[in-house]
């Protein structure tokens, strides 16, 4: 099999040119340095994770899942399950948008830091006096152009709509927006809040419009324990927050090569993965 990609996670293989088959590691990131240290597990825990919601999401939009049913990959994924079985799909190739859509429904990260020192959220309006993790009014959508390496560029709206075209930078943030609320509703029923998320769109050899990438995992979004959640405090997170406030902790944030994790945050690294992996979908890594 041809390797086209290996990203900071994920193993991106060519089938053919019309699909392509995606192996999600146990690699983990943070300030775009990938660590030296597996999470067990992880790569399991984000595919079941992302599966879960193209799942959920199929009524509102297709998703770039043809199979993840092993047998139906191509020979020498097939042949070696003990490492392919359950983080391995088989995907269309999409033509994708340089865009990230990011939904915000809580007041943190990157749009905190936005909100403090302009006010506003990337040229979008915002009201006065939101804390640190306040809800938003309602959820808003914001923008990245993606980069080749890195986090993606925040754009305004407007450059989207003269890059794209009004109607389709319309339909696309209309679409996160329905995406968001169908996922978030979901997961608070099983106790979590999704704190923001980004989705990632492309389109197929017809032209329709796709979802690609991964949906809702604990690395693309933002998930908080709900019973945790106060106004005007950081609450308990079930994505790679933790690694990262640890990275910060030790001064090591940014730092590369990555240094190793000791075994007290590696196994508490997994055990969060595992954790929101079985609230969310109920299936044990």
């Amino acid at each position: 099999m041809k390797k086209l990609l290996s990203g900071k996670v994920r193993e991106i293989y060519a089938v053919d040119d019309q699909a392509l088959v995606i192996v999600t590691t146990d690699r983990i990131s943070a300030f775009d340095v990938v660590l030296p240290t597996p999470i067990p597990g992880k790569g399991v825990a984000l595919n079941l994770i992302s599966l879960h919601w193209f799942d959920q999401c199929a009524s509102i939009v297709q998703n770039h899942i043809l199979s993840a049913d092993l047998d139906e990959m191509p020979a020498p994924f097939r042949q070696d399950p003990q490492h392919y079985a359950r983080r391995t799909v088989l995907v269309k190739r999409l033509r994708m948008l340089p865009y990230e859509f990011i939904v915000r429904g809580y007041m943190f990260g990157s749009l905190w830091e936005e909100y403090q020192r302009s006010g506003q959220a990337w040229g979008q309006p915002l009201a006065k006096g939101y804390r640190l993790a306040d809800r938003l009014e309602r959820p808003l959508v914001t923008v990245a152009a993606k980069r080749s390496q890195g986090h993606g560029e925040p754009i305004c709206l407007e450059r989207l709509q003269n890059e794209i075209g009004r109607e389709e930078a319309d339909r696309l943030v209309a679409l996160s927006l329905r995406l968001y609320e169908r996922c978030y509703g979901q997961a608070l029923e099983r106790g979590l809040l999704i704190a923001d998320t980004k989705f990632e769109f492309g389109y197929d050899g017809a032209g329709e419009l796709v979802l690609g990438d991964e949906l809702c995992t604990p690395d693309s979004s933002r998930y908080w324990l709900a019973e945790d959640w106060r106004p005007g405090a950081s609450p308990r997170s079930l994505d790679k927050q933790f690694v990262r406030d640890y990275l910060v902790a030790q001064g090591l944030n940014g730092r590369s090569p990555g240094p190793e994790l000791p075994p007290s945050v590696l196994a508490k690294t997994a055990q969060i993965y595992r954790q929101c992996c079985q609230r969310l979908t109920g299936e044990i890594v």
